[in-house]
């Protein structure tokens, strides 16, 4: 396809459409929004609904934009299921091939019957046989090849029997597809789906790689809304997409029905069934990811829910989906007064959806009482978080400034610094360098001063949204997700959300509230 023909089909919006018109009660639709919204844990980011191939619903909370790639996080796995789909359909690969066949250079670190025998489907299904997650004992085994890492570590049960969430099942996959196919997942999606599907921002989406030039497959996939709700719609059609069918309808069939039982699974909604690389559930199936990256697909009602957050309660975002949107699906178009003045309402709602800003005043009392003065972080909020050297706030003009510096690297590099203004009561985007190729993420702050118990203290809110990978996609794994343990789903916010006063560097402790500093590297 030629450079002029593949932009002809990139970044084609969906169809939209009132909700009414298409059996949408908008209000059932509002109540969702509401209930996101109130949920103390739940962060949203962006929502798409879809029905009768039109969307009805759509809307991104300020900072974050429609244009720019989320960090799918395990719904990347979701997207290696449609690559595999499709070397599977090509005769490159079958679902019976051993992985000590596709790759055979590592065949020698197989030195167990079961790890010799893992085929595609076990694989595809997270049914390797492993009672838990590997990916750390894989890479310590080999922090060059975590394959070859895997599959020294022998199954406890047969493959093929038993489910257990494990990363390496899905890096397994996406290595076996690239073998075959002489491309990596990205490459290969980019031509065969996401051009096809007429995807927006195509030029920004990436896939995060370990080893260098493969990508994880089972997270670091970083697309837009667009790209998570058009693989869930091209699912609903059983792969057909404007009359041609991009994915065979046998092959989508047995990617969404369970394959494997998860009876061991904490929540509800993880105890439905395992696909390839899709999860069952009470209604539907859907792929997802950490911190709230759902595509939940719903056959039943021909529709298809995207939604992208910030949360460490996935199942509350699915109960809520459960009892607001599901009851206001209807067989027949609405057209009632009261319908109606939703449809408007919810159109007037999604327009304006915003992350709430800081409160507090643009400035403190007396400047000059906070103006560079150091702020000493406590602990880290979780195992694993990025620990921060000093963080102070600094008046440049009539704008206040957030300085963060992380520790300096064990090579003697300078840690990594983010300086960007912040505002009372609105939010401030700034392009923030980083450490690698000169890249800069987008950085949103909103902050001000507020005073309590006779005392003032400074909030500051950052969001850090998803950044667009460099051209080509990024080359190599910047912190790939944490392994999920079996039946837990938490995950710390990315949002630095703490109270602060100042504790001049001469002052003890004593009597000084000092911040706790949570950061995320983009």
């Amino acid at each position: 396809m030629t450079d002029a023909a593949r932009a002809a089909r990139s970044g084609r919006p969906l169809p939209t459409s009132a909700p009414s018109a298409q059996g949408v009660d908008a209000r059932g639709v509002l109540g969702l929004l509401d209930a996101l919204e109130a949920h103390p844990l739940v962060d949203p980011h962006g929502l798409v609904l879809v029905r009768h191939g039109r969307a009805v619903a759509q809307g991104w909370w300020a900072p974050f934009t429609p244009e720019q790639p989320h960090l799918l996080y395990s719904l990347s796995k979701s997207f290696t299921s449609a690559a595999l789909g499709l070397a599977v359909a090509d005769g490159l690969l079958s679902l019976d091939d051993r992985l000590v066949d596709v790759l055979p250079e590592l065949a020698d670190a197989a030195t167990g019957e079961r790890a010799r025998s893992l085929r595609l489907r076990d694989l595809a299904a997270m049914s390797s046989g492993h009672l838990a997650e590997t990916w750390d004992r894989a890479v310590a085994a080999d922090p060059g090849e975590p394959l070859r890492g895997f599959l020294g570590i022998e199954p406890e049960r047969e493959p093929g029997t038993a489910f257990a969430y494990n990363q390496p099942c899905t890096h397994a996959v996406a290595a076996a597809v690239q073998r075959a196919t002489g491309q990596t997942l990205l490459e290969h999606l980019r031509t065969r789906l996401l051009e096809p599907l007429g995807v927006a921002g195509l030029e920004s989406t990436g896939w995060q790689q370990h080893p260098a030039g493969r990508d994880l497959g089972f997270s670091g996939l970083h697309a837009t809304t667009d790209a998570v709700v058009k693989l869930g719609l091209l699912h609903l059609q059983r792969g057909e997409w404007q009359g041609e069918q991009l994915l065979p309808a046998a092959w989508v069939d047995e990617a969404v029905r369970p394959h494997v039982t998860t009876p061991h699974e904490a929540e509800l909604d993880w105890r439905q069934g395992y696909g390839y690389q899709f999860w069952t559930q009470r209604h539907g199936y859907r792929g997802d990811g950490a911190y709230g990256q759902f595509c939940v697909v719903l056959p039943e009602h021909d529709a298809v829910l995207a939604i992208t957050a910030d949360t460490p309660d996935m199942q509350a975002v699915l109960d809520a989906v459960w009892t607001h949107l599901l009851p206001a699906m209807t067989a027949a178009p609405l057209d009632d007064d009261a319908a109606l003045a939703a449809d408007a309402e919810l159109a007037e709602r999604t327009a304006r959806l915003a992350a709430p800003p800081a409160p507090g005043e643009a400035a403190p009392a007396d400047p000059a009482d906070w103006d560079g003065v150091l702020f000493t972080p406590t602990h880290l909020a979780r195992a694993g978080d990025t620990a921060v050297r000093d963080v102070r706030a600094e008046r440049r003009g009539e704008a206040w400034h957030l300085v963060l510096r992380e520790p300096d690297g064990p090579d003697g590099a300078e840690g990594w610094v983010l300086d960007a203004p912040f505002t009372a009561g609105t939010w401030t985007t700034t392009e923030v360098p980083v450490s690698e190729g000169g890249a800069v993420v987008p950085v949103s702050l909103s902050g001000g001063w507020v005073g309590a118990a006779g005392a003032e203290s400074l909030r500051v809110e950052v969001r850090f949204p998803p950044d667009p990978p460099p051209p080509g996609g990024l080359r190599r794994a910047r912190g790939a997700e944490r392994p999920r343990p079996l039946g837990h789903r938490t995950a710390a916010r990315r949002v630095a959300r703490r109270d602060a006063q100042p504790r001049p560097d001469h002052l003890t402790p004593e009597g000084w509230r000092t911040p706790m500093i949570t950061t995320r590297r983009p």
